[in-house]
């Protein structure tokens, strides 16, 4: 019943109308009320088979601009719009947990239909104020070695996974959702190949890690328009968890797929192309999602947290690209993954000196940062020598950090090394550490 009365109080009594004046591609032109036709406004284009889901995405002269979110065969100039004024939201509840759904948070699974909450929760949320939010929490184990040690997370951060195409990184974010410390997962599959959702689902989540999880799917053929949607429900759907007190981890595969998005709907609305093709809506957009994740705010009594993990696609493995080079600003750390390291066969492909947790050393016990620099330097003084040494050129002696170095080489390369099945804790992690910097140092392990 309580549900009821809010949805009857949130109804608006009024209904419009409007027509279709022409199609130009993807992008419908219509004219009606101007009070309705507001921008973000969903609509509902006729066409002889049914409806199209559209949204207001721009204006020309005095005509509204939509996009549809599926195909628009059967639409004809003069059609009726059904206006809807009010800007897309969900009613999510504890219930949506173990469920997959579509950018509108409809069923994807065979599990009926979704239940519905007191609350509407706008897609386009807005993040806490910045003075009213609290800080990053404390450290949270990954299960990976490699992240649990030289690109620690704290509760609350956000972190980028910055890699090319078939490097590994749907590999490690399957290792975190399953293993990651967190009370809720909300993971983000934007723009992903439709293949790849099922195996995902059923092989890498698996009946277990589905249950503290929700899916949400938007496929690589999907519209423009339902591939940002469902970013934004990604968001959404992790606000309302961490409203609820609770640590979510958010993953969003990928954050590039929902720039390209936008770029598509800028560029059908008008905005001329700057960089790389990209509309100035984009690197507007991109801030306006991802500072959603990040602490709650106490004082408001919404304590919970939003650690957000969001890859980034680099193109042609340019790492400075722009969507990469604009994430790279907003977040709080970058883990680069590399296809030389891929090629060479060690996964995850982490290139652990080039990748930056902006928290540390700040959440590292005692000890462990020497720990993490004695490593980071050996593996630094290889790099510098890499070259030579494959060729024969360098001669043992030269340089006792050197030989240090190449001492310790593949030891540290076998622990970066991790099956996406293995799962190696924060203390466990140090431990191995602490038994490969032992060697040949005069140095007892610990333990």
């Amino acid at each position: 019943m309580r549900a009821l009365v809010a949805k009857i109080e949130t109804m608006e009594p009024r209904s419009f109308e409007g027509r279709v004046s022409a199609v130009n591609g993807v992008l419908v032109e219509a004219v009606g009320p101007i009070n309705a036709l507001v921008l973000g406004a969903s609509a509902k284009a006729k066409t002889k088979s049914g409806e199209v889901n559209c949204e207001v995405i721009g204006f020309r002269d005095d005509r509204a601009l939509l996009m549809p979110f599926s195909a628009l065969e059967g639409i004809h100039a003069g059609a009726r719009i059904k206006i809807d004024p009010e800007t897309s939201h969900v009613r999510p509840t504890q219930n949506w947990l173990g469920r997959v759904v579509n950018a509108f948070g409809e069923p994807l699974d065979d599990k009926g239909a979704m239940p519905q909450g007191l609350e509407a929760c706008p897609l386009r949320g807005v993040p806490p104020q910045a003075h009213a939010r609290d800080r990053v929490g404390s450290r949270i184990d990954l299960g990976v070695r490699a992240l649990n040690v030289f690109t620690q997370i704290c509760k609350g951060q956000r972190l980028g996974v910055f890699a090319g195409s078939g490097v590994g990184k749907s590999v490690l974010m399957s290792m975190l959702a399953r293993n990651a410390e967190c009370d809720v997962t909300i993971i983000g599959l934007i723009g992903e190949r439709g293949r790849e959702v099922k195996e995902f689902i059923d092989d890498v989540l698996g009946e277990e890690g589905l249950k503290r999880a929700i899916v949400v799917v938007a496929t690589s053929d999907e519209p423009a328009l339902a591939r940002r949607q469902a970013a934004q429900l990604t968001m959404t759907l992790s606000e309302y968890f961490r409203d609820q007190g609770k640590h979510v981890l958010c993953l969003m595969d990928s954050v590039t797929r929902f720039a390209m998005a936008q770029r598509e709907i800028g560029l059908a609305a008008g905005e001329p192309p700057t960089t790389r093709g990209y509309t100035p809506s984009v690197f507007n957009e991109l801030p306006r999602l991802l500072e959603r994740a990040g602490p709650g705010c106490s004082r408001n009594g919404k304590g919970g947290a939003i650690t957000g993990i969001f890859t980034i696609l680099v193109d042609g493995d340019d790492h400075n690209e722009p969507i990469a080079d604009a994430a790279r600003g907003i977040l709080d750390g970058h883990i680069v993954m590399e296809r030389s390291i891929a090629e060479r066969g060690r996964f995850p492909a982490i290139n652990v000196l080039k990748s930056v947790s902006r928290t540390m050393p700040g959440c590292c016990e005692e000890g462990e940062i020497e720990q993490i620099r004695t490593a980071r330097k050996a593996m630094a003084d290889y790099a510098n020598m890499e070259e030579l040494i494959r060729l024969g050129a360098y001669s043992k002696g030269s340089n006792p950090d050197v030989d240090r170095a190449i001492e310790i080489h593949q030891p540290l390369e076998d622990f970066l090394s991790q099956q996406a099945f293995e799962v190696t804790g924060i203390k466990d992690s140090f431990s191995l550490l602490d038994e490969i910097l032992a060697i040949n140092n005069n140095k007892p392990a610990k333990g």
